[in-house]
């Protein structure tokens, strides 16, 4: 490593330029990388509700609706008027309104009161028309501003109104975080480094890093619009740590040796640190890639690739720049901003015990309260408080609820067909059953209906069952509803399809899981072996995995205590995000007391350990909490917002685990550890 480590000081000046440039033709690739808003595509191919709308899309003629406009005070004729331009709109496939059930003919030749009211009040009640469309995937942003335009700032909701809504929250919010969390970072950089000028080398490491990363997102097809939010800020949050460490082993060997050897020696000490800590991130975010929930791995193999580029432009990067520019640290050297920390270790110590017998009294319950905790998985929540959520509470009033389900049977005996709907129409919550037997009669034969009706039902292969809701979209009643109409179809036929929002939803609760359980086990597996390969010790791993889960844990269960439901995402990915990001301090703290321990009481050990790294321990903690509440503060979507809360909070859990709790278990089990770990000396 020696010599390339000099390879690169005496080529300074190219990997500067080449650097540079990656970075700024990664900036300029970045916006051509698409961005995926909706979730249902990172389902797995093999998810019911999967199959069931690629059957639709190859089999039948009209896709599930996925948004409702409502035209208010509106005539039977000015609706059809405003159907027609709304069908002209590009990115809508289909839409349907009250011609479509009943005719054309029926509906401006017969006068309203002589037909079925039961029907008509679906779609036409007090002046009130409301029509279904479908929206195309990808299209949503594009189409709801022209509906918008075309009947007004109102009426419009469902899925596909959700994800324009989604959209268009998250345009900004990179920016405005990155707003956020830079002064904070600055000012924290300012108060523990030596120079005014060493915190815009760090940032400038990170930053280009970051660019990197967002440009080679273009060797993907799409990144999630979860990626795209917070990638950048973790990666920043996660990877600063690289760039002080380096930087400030730099100053500590120019005091007796030149720039150029200072910076080789520095690079020498800093490279298996930073490896190690790069590698239980890394770790932690590859178990994301093990979702079968594709947003996991989306988002996993990102920040994995942005935590290499970033060790990659501390190891390379910084130190040109540093040798290019290392004048200008020297002349914006300042005194100590913040006062000593050392007669804080005998405080800590003195609070060990307290804190110890806290951890153990809330970890059982901590650790049984995050397993229950209540879900979201939708965009409902995102949308809620918003004019869309308003909209949706407007046109329930007047038509009421009704979130469709489409089930797909195989084309058999249409006997079988009628029982199954008559059951079907007998569970809780289904409203209305719309097929080819209940509109049409089984009794009459295909040749005298015609052929466009005939296909909304049938295809060569299946018959299409399309049934009314009561329920919300997600949730015990609408998951129990999905169940029941699973468990009836069951009983006729040996195989079936469901499709629909809560179907989807309903298969994405069951996989999320799976994947859970999944995603903790091989990242804590991954971060144990890491652990015991570092301090070959068999009882350490155990002790410092036992103070971040604890954490963890803990973190978890504030929205089971507070009543609260919690996005599916936020509750994945923060599992492996703390615990790869802060185990980083407990690995400091635990490497630093072994050293210390080799010519130390265990007591006197711990009270220097603490007293030379809590300063380190703090300046991350806060920089990572920051950054999540940066993302919290900014964003208006509940999934992010909820997501940097978890990662603020969580940070400071861990770091009060690691200040407090971590040392009290490191002294009781001193004599457990030297006689389980290998060459330990104390």
């Amino acid at each position: 490593m020696d010599k390339f480590f000099r390879t690169i000081i005496i080529h300074k000046k190219m990997v500067l330029i080449i650097f540079l440039l990656a970075a700024i033709i990664s900036a300029f690739l970045s916006t051509f990388v698409p961005v995926n808003y909706n979730m249902v595509d990172y389902l797995p191919k093999d998810a019911s509700s999967t199959i069931g709308v690629k059957i639709m899309e190859e089999e039948f003629s009209g896709d599930i609706p996925n948004a409702k406009i409502m035209l208010t005070d509106v005539s039977i004729q000015e609706a059809l008027e405003y159907k027609e331009r709304i069908a002209s709109i590009k990115g809508i496939t289909s839409l349907s309104w009250l011609d479509d059930i009943i005719g054309l003919d029926t509906l401006t030749t017969i006068p309203l009161e002589f037909l079925d009211a039961r029907v008509i009040e679906n779609y036409y009640k007090n002046n009130k028309a409301l029509i279904s469309i479908t929206v195309e995937s990808g299209k949503e942003l594009e189409v709801v501003k022209e509906i918008y335009e075309l009947i007004g700032e109102n009426n419009a909701a469902g899925e596909a109104i959700n994800s324009a809504e989604t959209q268009s929250m998250s345009v900004s919010e990179v920016l405005e975080a990155m707003m956020i969390l830079l002064p904070i970072v600055i000012i924290i950089l300012i108060l523990t480094t030596s120079s005014w000028a060493e915190p815009l080398f760090f940032l400038s490491t990170i930053g280009v890093a970051i660019l990197i990363n967002m440009g080679t997102n273009i060797i993907f097809d799409e990144i999630s619009f979860v990626t795209r939010t917070v990638s950048p800020v973790l990666q920043l949050a996660v990877s600063l740590d690289y760039a002080i460490f380096l930087l400030h082993s730099f100053n500590d060997h120019r005091t007796s040796n030149d720039p150029e050897n200072a910076m080789i020696l520095a690079m020498k000490e800093a490279l298996p640190t930073v490896a190690a800590s790069a590698a239980t991130t890394v770790i932690g975010f590859m178990a994301l890639i093990f979702m079968r929930f594709g947003i996991g791995a989306d988002l996993g193999l990102n920040l994995l690739k942005g935590v290499i580029f970033s060790f990659l432009s501390v190891m390379i990067f910084l130190p040109v720049i540093t040798l290019l520019f290392y004048k200008i640290i020297d002349k914006t050297r300042h005194g100590k901003l913040i006062p000593s920390f050392q007669k804080l270790g005998s405080l800590f110590l003195k609070l060990r015990v307290p804190f110890l017998i806290l951890a153990l009294v809330v970890v059982i319950p901590s650790f049984l309260a995050q397993s229950k905790a209540e879900f979201m998985y939708g965009l409902g929540s995102i949308t809620a408080a918003s004019r869309v959520g308003s909209d949706s509470s407007r046109i329930e009033e007047v038509f009421g609820r009704d979130h469709p389900l489409v089930l797909l049977v195989p084309k058999e005996n249409p006997g079988t067909e009628a029982d199954l709907c008559k059951d079907l129409s007998q569970l809780p919550h289904i409203t209305n059953v719309v097929t080819y037997v209940t509109s049409v009669g089984s009794e009459i034969p295909a040749e005298f209906v015609p052929e466009e009706a005939y296909q909304q039902f049938y295809s060569d292969q299946y018959t299409r069952i399309i049934l009314s809701t009561d329920t919300t979209e997600e949730g015990p009643d609408a998951f129990d509803t999905v169940q029941a109409v699973m468990d009836t179809a069951a009983k006729y036929y040996d195989a079936y399809y469901l499709s629909g929002t809560s179907a989807t939803l309903y298969d994405m609760k069951n996989i999320v899981s799976t994947d859970t359980r999944l995603v903790n086990l091989i990242a804590i597996i991954g971060i144990f072996f890491v652990l015991l390969v570092t301090f070959r010790s068999l009882s350490i791993p155990f002790i410092l995995i036992f103070t971040i889960e604890t954490a963890i844990w803990i973190n978890l269960s504030f929205p089971y205590f507070t009543g609260k439901s919690l996005s599916f995402i936020g509750y994945l990915i923060i599992s492996t995000v703390q615990l790869g990001a802060t185990v980083d301090y407990a690995i400091l703290i635990t490497n630093t007391y072994f050293q210390n321990r080799k010519n130390l009481r265990k007591y006197d050990a711990m009270r220097l350990t603490i007293s030379n790294n809590l300063i380190a321990i703090l300046t991350s903690a806060i920089i990572l909490a920051s950054a999540g509440f940066a993302l919290a503060l900014t964003s208006n979507n509940p999934i992010i917002s909820e997501l940097g809360i978890l990662l603020g909070r969580g940070t400071l859990l861990s770091l009060a685990m690691v200040s407090f709790v971590l040392p009290a278990l490191l002294l009781i089990f001193d004599k457990v550890i030297r006689k389980t770990s290998l060459n330990m000396k104390m």
